[in-house]
């Protein structure tokens, strides 16, 4: 049983340390609550914003629903796959580095096991327009369910806009 617990212990670490590997975290923007709990924490809704790291000036927004009760107060809820995502040009379009088709942008743990929202970007090279795609995944089973933004790379001021197809490898 002491064995049980010592491996019990250590995959949790490791799926704390791996889960929130985020070159940034998003900014939350407000909650929403969408069931009351009488003495734990609601069920909501939370809506962040977060800034392309590899593309400046695109931002995109997303919301997820986050479990209360007992299970989401020690924060070892699994969470819904369920997640929207809106993605708009804020600024001149500047490609930092070249990247790949369907590069994940950004990562969020949604269970205390191999459960992840992801958000990924691509080019549709044709229309000159950044496609961002919001999906949960599982180690075992993922979801087909998904939300899709796309932003279509404008002039900003007298800049002449980038083309995408210059900075993703098929």
């Amino acid at each position: 049983m002491n064995r049980l617990a010592t491996i019990l212990v250590s995959v949790l670490a490791l799926a704390c340390l791996t889960g929130g590997a985020n070159a940034q975290e998003p900014d939350l923007i407000f909650k929403k609550s969408t069931v009351f709990k009488l003495l734990t924490p609601d069920h909501k809704l939370a809506t962040y914003g977060l800034d392309d790291p590899l593309i400046e000036g695109v931002a995109c927004h997303f919301t997820v629903p986050e479990k209360g009760g007992l299970s989401g107060m020690f924060g070892v809820a699994e969470e819904l796959s369920n997640a929207s995502i809106a993605c708009r040009q804020v600024g001149p379009v500047v490609f930092k580095e070249k990247m790949d088709q369907g590069d994940e942008m950004f990562r969020k743990r949604r269970s205390i096991f191999f459960k992840k929202m992801r958000i990924v970007r691509g080019c549709d090279t044709k229309r000159n327009v950044l496609v961002y795609l919001a999906y949960t995944d599982k180690l075992i089973e993922g979801s087909p369910q998904n939300s899709t933004s796309t932003v279509p790379i404008m002039p900003w001021g007298d800049q002449m806009p980038p083309k995408c197809s210059e900075f993703f490898d098929d």
